[in-house]
């Protein structure tokens, strides 16, 4: 009975991190749209851009809204770790992803074509299969367990390798080629993102544990964890502003959440080792729905700014309403030496006689003798 007991509130434990993760995507995705909305804004009116320094979106209430959607995201993305896996919830982003290149193409004139439709099915198919496969347990139950993760060598030296190529990004790397390579901005995110990821996590057990009676408040763990998200979230808004300012929705929406998850998997495996509870199938249809979506993601923007039309054709497929590639111009052939030859008035009448599509076989025989090598 008591085991049966245990697996029926995992469920639903399991069940309310999903719904919680999904409602976060929805807010993460329409924050990208309103906070671009006021950069854009901003850029039209002449101020500084935030991708020079300057700090006029503080300004911009549209840019407000978006951060006030983030943050809804982020708290539900915050509880939603605290009930379900990461190997779970962070994946769903995707979703964001989803709802980002959708309302884009409203409010922001970013066509959605064929490709993009495709990579939105691919979106939701691959985070099918990942709820499907995803962990149901969840090893960590306080902040004394999470103490002992924190403690484990193999994290310690991630998290010293993070710190560090965090360091080299933000004071060598960025601003020298932080304009110049968009994969700068968004690596200083996706890395940082890692960290406060587990601090998330961390934190919501400790919540947790604070609403069933425990004094979570006088644990020194918990502060700690509390004072590395804030900076870890603030070094990511930082960062992610001046990506979104200097390039483009599209390329920067889906590169940040490939390397945000990839970042957030590789800290989870190391730190829960959520991986250890899973099946071989369980673990090959989690990978298998994940590069699903990063496959869906690719061809939502990848192929964003191409359009099908009559014009995109090859050449050769665009015969037929005007009989040739290139409308109504007439074949005409290379000059040989006898055409050379010919007087003004006779190569006129020819051209006009090929023109009018008359058959001549004195033409003909030109013609065919021009491609004769001698």
């Amino acid at each position: 009975m008591r085991l049966q007991m245990d697996i029926g509130t995992n469920r639903t434990d399991f069940y309310i991190g999903l719904s919680l993760a999904m409602s976060s995507s929805i807010f993460i995705g329409g924050s990208f749209i309103l906070k671009k909305k006021g950069l854009l804004r901003l850029s039209s009116k002449g101020f500084m851009r935030a991708g020079q320094g300057g700090y006029a979106y503080l300004k911009e209430w549209l840019w407000w809204a978006g951060l006030i959607s983030m943050g809804a995201g982020e708290a539900a993305n915050f509880a939603a770790y605290a009930f379900a896996p990461a190997t779970l919830v962070t994946p769903l982003g995707a979703m964001s992803v989803l709802v980002s290149a959708v309302l884009s193409s409203y409010f922001l004139n970013e066509r959605l074509n064929v490709h993009g439709k495709m990579g939105c099915l691919l979106c939701i198919l691959g985070s099918t299969v990942m709820v499907i496969h995803a962990p149901q347990e969840e090893e960590v139950a306080s902040l004394t367990a999470m103490a002992e993760k924190l403690q484990d060598p193999g994290f310690i030296v991630f998290a010293v390798s993070v710190v560090t190529s965090s360091l080299i990004l933000i004071f060598l790397v960025a601003p020298r080629y932080g304009q110049k390579n968009v994969l700068v901005y968004i690596l200083i995110c996706s890395v940082i993102g890692s960290l406060s990821v587990s601090c998330v996590k961390g934190l919501g057990i400790g919540i947790k544990e604070l609403f069933a009676g425990t004094a979570v408040l006088k644990e020194p763990l918990f502060w700690c964890l509390l004072i590395c998200l804030v900076i870890c979230v603030s070094i990511q808004i930082s960062y992610l502003n001046k990506a979104l300012d200097i390039y483009n929705t599209s390329i920067v929406t889906p590169i940040y959440y490939v390397f945000f998850t990839t970042s957030v998997m590789a800290c989870s495996a190391i730190l829960f080792k959520e991986w250890l509870s899973m099946s071989t199938d369980g673990a090959v249809g989690t990978v298998s729905g994940f590069l699903t979506i990063i496959l869906g993601i690719f061809l939502l923007h990848a192929f964003k700014d191409l359009t099908f039309s009559w014009d995109s054709l090859p050449l050769y497929l665009r015969k037929g309403l005007h009989g040739s590639p290139w409308g109504q111009q007439a074949y005409v052939a290379l000059p040989s030496q006898e055409s050379q030859a010919e007087g003004p008035g006779e190569g006129k009448l020819a051209r006009e006689g090929n023109s009018k599509g008359s058959y001549s076989p004195e033409g003909s025989m030109r013609r065919n003798n021009s491609f004769v090598t001698t």
